[in-house]
């Protein structure tokens, strides 16, 4: 009978002990903050003055380290890493722009449209056999997929690179490479009566001059083209505007919405419909700001987003978590990068105005972190912030008295600009901290960090110059866009995107000439010596650091697609925007004059991002593709055998 009573108090206790831990278990938590673009030496010098006290504390008592980013550091290639705990060799994204080597032309990199050929029609209009989808073009399982796989709860909030999330029971958020309801990544609309010139070039958006009758103005909101006629004409809704004859107040009027509003405010948002068929039509949520009354007036309208509660694409998973999202915070940006740096760097929208939006985008991230904190019970929880990243690219020059664009005037007002958002994040973090308990692993991280975009070079004219490209009509100094004048039957190498350099290879490209083994090896070693060797006559300074061959750095399946080179820029250079798009113009360098004057698109090893944690981090130099298998070793899961990674703590 002892015995027997002996055992059944240690079946107690077992059952007891198991318990507990099993408890200690589910209750274990991880939240990571991600705040794009932030840089160590700024956030060390921004301690180091006292103006990051949570930021301080938290690198004290847990850990702060460099974090090092991808090769290219560009965003979509970074959290590309840090998702799958691979390299680009086996995610398959390596860059914002792809090309099809058939073609030469360039596609967007993370995401495809496919299916909706199989129609028919009758008079104008299209009926579809097959329905449009677009897909996620990163390869590699994320690391909330495999946590949803062993029962760990996750919450991934509006990380970049995930348009559209694949099937999960975790919940998600798509962020930086969700379009807008047009299908593009931000194509703002500005109504004004003042004259632009029919020379002035306008990217990402569209120009809308109005006439004013007795103080109102008939117009029209354009919307998506309509898939179901045959012309695939655009939708659009009728937009009146009426301005107070003696006070700057505006009244506009769209669908069912009336706005009232004053010089300098913007609207909340409005929800727009427009109707494609009987019973089918698609809505979108977009904001007002009402720039100038008079003399001219002028009005923006940002990007029409997808509706969260009536999403025309997939955004959330499951479906309707964008809905709850919406249901608890109100309307959201739901492109990718809401904050319109095209409009500010046009002058479609004015600093302040650019900094009042990116306030507003800030704090429906802080609504999203907080509604999440107050459910928040085991398991993992990731928000992204976007901010840090758009204001370093527009206000660096304020910063940088070496910058060409830098005016002494305008940096007396916003020398401070970048500063102040490093310290909005400070008070995030500090709020945070209060709202987790110590069963909770914290950590804070960006992609890469950033620097100054002072002078811009033409890499496929350097390639034109020195023998490696070579035009079509000769006679002609320059090729447009997408590679309009070159001679692909006498081209050896050529540039697409921000970072990367292609051999045209025999049996890869659509007229490729250059043999694959030792004929590529060769050039790629020449190019590599030559590019190395480029000094900026009017600085004297070398223009590229490094420039590395895919294989040095990269590992996987997706080796084959990558660009051949790449090419690591140094402090201060970066690749032209025309550069990106495949264009050949006159001239070799030359000085960024625009807004857009910070970048990270350097060699990687001058440009990593920051690591925090309230944990001592073991890793002697951590790497983004190292964060998964973290969050894995958290829960006690293995390590996916295609991760390069390996645990930081």
């Amino acid at each position: 009978m002892k015995r027997f009573i002996l055992l059944l108090l240690f079946f107690i206790v077992a059952v007891f002990y198991a318990g507990t831990v099993g408890a200690a278990e589910d209750s274990k938590k991880m939240l990571i903050l991600g705040f794009d673009g932030m840089d160590p030496v700024l956030l060390e010098k921004y301690m180091d003055e006292g103006l990051m006290p949570n930021f301080k504390r938290l690198a004290e008592e847990g850990d702060f380290k460099p974090l090092t980013t991808s090769m290219p550091p560009q965003s979509p290639v970074a959290w590309s890493n840090l998702i799958t705990g691979m390299n680009p060799g086996g995610h398959g994204i390596f860059g914002f722009i792809a090309r099809d080597p058939k073609t030469y032309l360039p596609y967007l990199s993370t995401s495809k449209t496919i299916g909706g050929d199989s129609t028919f029609e009758i008079g104008e209009w299209v009926i579809p056999f097959s329905k449009t989808e677009t897909i996620l073009l990163r390869k590699g399982k994320p690391f909330w997929e495999i946590l949803d796989g062993n029962d760990v709860p996750a919450t991934v909030i509006k990380i970049p690179a995930n348009f559209p999330p694949n099937k999960s029971g975790a919940k998600t958020i798509s962020g930086m490479g969700t379009p807008d309801i047009l299908g593009t990544y931000g194509t703002f609309t500005f109504y004004t009566t003042k004259k632009i010139d029919d020379g002035e070039e306008v990217t990402s958006g569209s120009v809308v001059n109005i006439h004013f009758s007795n103080n109102s103005v008939k117009t029209k909101l354009t919307g998506p083209p309509n898939p179901f006629r045959v012309d695939k004409a655009e939708t659009s809704l009728e937009l009146n505007i009426t301005v107070d004859p003696e006070h700057p107040v505006a009244l506009i009027q769209v669908d069912d919405n009336e706005m009232l509003l004053k010089e300098g405010e913007w609207s909340d948002w409005a929800k727009v419909e427009f109707k494609f068929a009987p019973l089918q039509s698609l809505t979108g949520i977009c904001r007002f700001y009402l720039m100038k009354v008079r003399p001219d007036f002028e009005l923006y309208v940002s990007p029409i987003n997808i509706d969260p509660f009536s999403p025309s694409a997939t955004i959330s998973t499951p479906d309707n978590y964008a809905a709850q999202m919406a249901d608890g915070i109100g309307y959201f940006y739901t492109q990718g990068m809401p904050e319109d740096t095209k409009a500010l760097d046009q002058d479609f929208l004015h600093n302040d105005d650019f900094l009042e939006l990116s306030e507003f985008i800030k704090k429906e991230r802080i609504r999203m972190l907080d509604m999440e904190l107050k459910r928040f019970d085991s398991g993992l929880l990731f928000v992204y912030f976007s901010t840090t990243d758009p204001v370093q690219h527009m206000f660096w020059r304020n910063i940088d008295k070496e910058h060409p664009a830098y005016n002494p005037k305008e940096a007396a007002k916003y020398s401070n600009t970048i500063q102040n958002t490093y310290e909005a994040m400070d008070a995030v973090l500090g709020d945070t901290v209060k709202k987790i308990d110590d069963n909770t692993t914290l950590i804070v991280l960006s992609d890469h960090g950033f620097g100054p975009f002072r002078r811009y070079f033409h890499l496929n004219t350097w390639l034109k110059e020195n023998g490696y490209i070579n035009f079509t009509d000769k006679n002609l100094k320059s090729s447009g866009a997408f590679f309009e004048n070159v001679d692909f039957n006498q081209t050896r190498a050529y540039a697409l995107g921000f970072n990367g350099i292609y051999i045209n290879l025999r049996g890869r490209e659509g007229i490729g000439i250059v043999s694959d083994g030792r004929e590529k090896e060769k050039l790629l070693d020449e190019l590599i010596k030559k590019l190395e060797a480029v000094i900026d006559p009017a600085t004297g300074e070398k223009v590229i650091n490094k420039v590395y061959k895919s294989e040095e750095l990269y590992s996987g399946e997706y080796v084959k697609d990558a660009p051949d080179l790449l090419i690591g820029y140094n402090r201060g250079y970066r690749a032209s925007w025309e550069t990106a798009l495949g264009k050949v113009p006159e001239g070799l360098l030359g000085d960024n004059m625009k807004k857009w004057s910070g970048t990270h698109l350097w060699d990687y090893k001058l440009v990593p991002g920051v690591i925090l944690s309230n944990r001592k981090i073991k890793t002697e130099g951590p790497a983004l593709y190292d964060i998964a298998p973290t969050i894995l070793q958290e829960f006690g899961i293995e390590k996916d055998k295609n991760m390069v990674g390996g645990p930081i703590f």
